[in-house]
């Protein structure tokens, strides 16, 4: 079934909407942090009264304005690739994907747009107490709007909620609360915002520190460092616990690719958890797929992948070998079986389709099995592995392995962003140790750590991306849609064209509004303030 895929469409496809997802998630996250991160500068303003309060939740207001323009233009790009680029997509699960999306069009994205007007252009047009509530109603929307969004993709991550329609060949929600707050959903919104919390803390303290390293706008610097790094810190503890939550579902959920985070091939018990390690040769036998790695170096924590996955020491924890093979012992089915009831569960919604208005009987029959809870949890949720049978045994055991994500881009990505994260969270506890002890501005080392630490945060959020998409390839709903069934089908040319049109406008917007912002903070707060 597989020779009949094109791709080449397939890969320029992915490699179009990773494009515009990376460069969309390079305004988000910041955006969600800086907006409280506003909201509480504005808050001391208010209940102070202290002009310079003022003066520092306008500046980084425009920081945040800039970044959130940019930021909804290209998540509205996003939107409409999935009509042209993933018309197989929408059609099999529009109506469960639609609608969190639906919502937060309707909803936060409304609120948004409503109340960024007030926050931008209601200084001394309406009360101050007005104004701090839309700026708090702002961030509540710009939140509220990844929310509906994080939903959405933990629904492809783990389907729930839903049931499958034969007639139509479409999958339709059934319950809209087990979408909604499935683990997966809650775990998701929870990581991936707590993470752009801390991006925007370190932001605005590395900006700062700064300021402080020019000697210019002290007092702004300052107090903009004591909010940013007391958020961080707040938000660095939230993303930790988020994080721990977030690989449990992971390891349920998506076993797979939980074993692909930490290159296990062979499944343990006590299975330590590999805290730095770097990759040798990768073997070239197709039944390893670059999985069974040699690491030329690792440090290990004994035991803590087990802990991690299961709370206990010596759980087991499957192995990309276990998956693929299986493995009786623990119950795991192998992907050669799970190939064969994918098929089989294909082959008989085609057969349910030539039966109907031919024999009713057979049609009811088939039909039934689709109203079966038990055939569906045996065989209907393998479904999407059914794109990957061969009549050909020897063809049919290659085809398991190839459903293996990139073991070595998942590994990298996952330890990047975890050992970031960890530099982060100390960054933010020495700068508030430095403030307590009124040192922080003549300690010039730590103030440069800061500043050099924005991009790395920007890194840490594309790493994160980065597992959690390409670490459950090559499945767009796992286990029910490979990705590369869910392309529409369309001129593989046309979907070049416009990757390198988006690519060639995307670097010109990134290059105009790095140009932007850099402008802007060199220009500072403005006057008015204390010095």
């Amino acid at each position: 079934m597989l020779e009949n895929i094109d791709l080449s469409l397939v890969n320029w496809s992915r490699a179009q909407f990773a494009l515009t997802a990376m460069f969309h998630w390079l305004f988000v996250p910041l955006t969600l942090g800086l907006s409280f991160i506003i909201a509480f500068m504005e808050t001391m303003y208010v209940k102070t009264g202290d002009q310079e309060w003022k003066r520092i939740t306008k500046f980084w207001m425009k920081l945040f304005g800039i970044n959130f323009a940019i930021g909804v233009a290209t998540g509205i790009i996003l939107e409409f690739e999935f009509g042209t680029n993933w018309s197989n997509y929408s059609w099999f699960v529009g109506d469960i994907f639609g609608a969190p999306l639906a919502i937060e069009g309707i909803m936060a994205f409304f609120m948004e747009s409503t109340f960024i007007a007030v926050m931008f252009f209601g200084w001394d047009k309406v009360s101050k107490r007005f104004h701090l509530t839309a700026t708090w109603l702002t961030a509540a929307g710009a939140n509220l709007s990844a929310l509906w969004i994080l939903v959405a993709n933990a629904w492809m991550q783990n389907p729930v909620g839903m049931r499958f329609n034969p007639e139509t060949a479409r999958n339709e929600m059934e319950s809209f609360w087990d979408v909604f707050l499935s683990p997966s959903a809650v775990t998701k919104f929870l990581h991936t915002t707590t993470s752009g919390y801390v991006l925007a803390a370190v932001f605005v303290v590395g900006i700062s520190s700064w300021f402080l390293l020019k000697k210019r706008h002290v007092l702004f610097a300052k107090r903009s460092i004591v909010i940013a790094a007391i958020f961080g810190f707040v938000s660095s503890v939230m993303l930790v616990a988020s994080g721990d939550g977030s690989a449990r579902d992971v390891a349920k959920t998506q076993p797979m690719k939980f074993a692909a985070m930490e290159s296990l091939y062979e499944g343990q018990t006590q299975a330590p958890l590999i805290a730095i390690g770097l990759f040798g040769k990768e073997h070239d036998d197709p039944m390893h797929r670059g999985s069974d790695q040699e690491f030329l170096m690792k440090i290990e924590i004994p035991n803590m992948l087990s802990y991690l996955a299961f709370l206990k020491v010596d759980a087991f924890v499957p192995g990309i070998k276990d998956l693929v093979l299986g493995n009786e012992e623990y119950n795991i089915m192998s992907y050669k079986e799970k190939i064969l009831r994918g098929y089989e569960a294909q082959q008989t919604l085609r057969a349910f389709k030539d039966a109907k208005g031919h024999d009713d009987a057979e049609h009811a029959r088939l039909k039934a099995k689709f109203d079966d809870k038990e055939w569906l949890d045996n065989y209907f949720r393998y479904f999407g592995y059914g794109n990957y049978y061969d009549p050909n045994p020897e063809q049919l055991e290659l085809n398991a392995f190839k459903i293996v994500p990139p073991i070595s881009l998942s590994f990298y990505a996952f330890h990047i962003m975890v050992i970031l994260g960890g530099h982060f969270m100390l960054l933010f506890m020495v700068v508030l140790w430095l403030i307590y002890r009124k040192k922080l501005e003549s300690n010039k080392v730590v103030l440069y750590t800061a500043l050099w630490t924005i991009p790395l945060a920007y890194i840490a959020s594309q790493a994160g991306w980065i597992v959690a998409e390409v670490g459950r390839q090559p499945w767009v709903i796992q286990d029910l849609m490979p990705t590369m069934t869910a392309v529409s089908k369309i001129d593989t040319s046309s979907v070049m064209i416009t990757f390198w049109l988006f690519t060639i406008t995307f670097v010109a917007l990134a290059v105009a509004e790095v140009k932007i912002m850099v402008k802007q903070i060199k220009n500072g707060p403005k006057e008015g303030g204390h010095k």
